[in-house]
């Protein structure tokens, strides 16, 4: 449908204290941290991602209230809006049929409002009452955006979160930050290194493995040559195991 895709998470919260990861030490001395640390608060990391391009927005913040989560959303989401095409206008019925389809299959779907604007983006989130705010999903509606929320126990279908433990680890591996605002640099930091030459995800698992071997029309590699048979091969069994069988059907 030609939709721009993105997803959000919170990662955190990080606190002061000393960060296991690996470094380059001398062979036979490793690294030591201090056992002792001062509770200075801790620290999150609001992310919107966009698997199709690898881009990452995100903010350090100390405390993360609906409040701060929303008017942050809103503010990222306008500007990815604004870098969108614009929409294809459709007859009213084929826009909402296209607004519904999103929830086919759902047990508990969303209300669309009676007018809905051209659809523009899908944003996956995850199941926070922040998330579902009436004013807040009414304000995606009127923007053109499709909440879809990760079932409960699902955080892993969320991408946002594999880009966020990739970023933790690079920014806060071997790290001791001393205060919340040095979590934050170094996350930032992280973040914008990344921009420079982001990299793209795209959906793996067995599902993807089971629609690859379906558009490969489930075709059987012949004993390691380039040859390969469409249908599946019948097991062709030796003259010992029908003896074998053939012996326990008559006993």
């Amino acid at each position: 449908m030609n939709l721009a895709v993105w997803t959000e998470d919170e990662a955190g919260p990080f606190q002061t204290v000393p960060m296991p990861g690996q470094s380059w030490h001398e062979g036979g001395s490793g690294q030591c941290q201090e056992h002792e640390y001062v509770r200075n608060g801790t620290a999150k990391l609001l992310t919107l991602f966009c698997p199709a391009s690898g881009e990452v927005r995100a903010k350090g913040v100390t405390n993360c209230p609906n409040t701060v989560l929303r008017a942050w959303l809103r503010s990222e989401l306008r500007e990815v809006l604004v870098g969108l095409a614009p929409a294809a206008v459709l007859a009213p019925e084929v826009n909402r049929q296209q607004w519904a389809s999103w929830q086919e299959g759902l047990q508990v779907r969303i209300t669309l409002p009676a007018e809905l604007p051209p659809l523009r983006m899908l944003l996956v989130l995850d199941n926070l009452s922040g998330h579902k705010t009436p004013s807040f999903v009414l304000w995606l509606f009127a923007n053109g955006i499709m909440p879809l929320y990760t079932p409960l126990s699902g955080s892993w279908l969320n991408m946002c979160e594999s880009v966020q433990r990739i970023i933790k680890r690079r920014a806060l591996e071997c790290q001791h930050p001393q205060s919340t605002g040095e979590i934050i640099r170094l996350l930032e930091a992280t973040v914008t290194g990344w921009n420079r030459e982001p990299t793209a995800f795209e959906w793996g698992g067995k599902r993807a493995a089971r629609r690859e071997r379906s558009r490969r029309r489930r075709r059987h590699w012949l004993g390691g040559s380039g040859a390969v048979a469409r249908g599946t091969m019948r097991n062709r069994r030796t003259l010992s195991e029908q003896w074998l069988s053939n012996c326990q059907m008559t006993h």
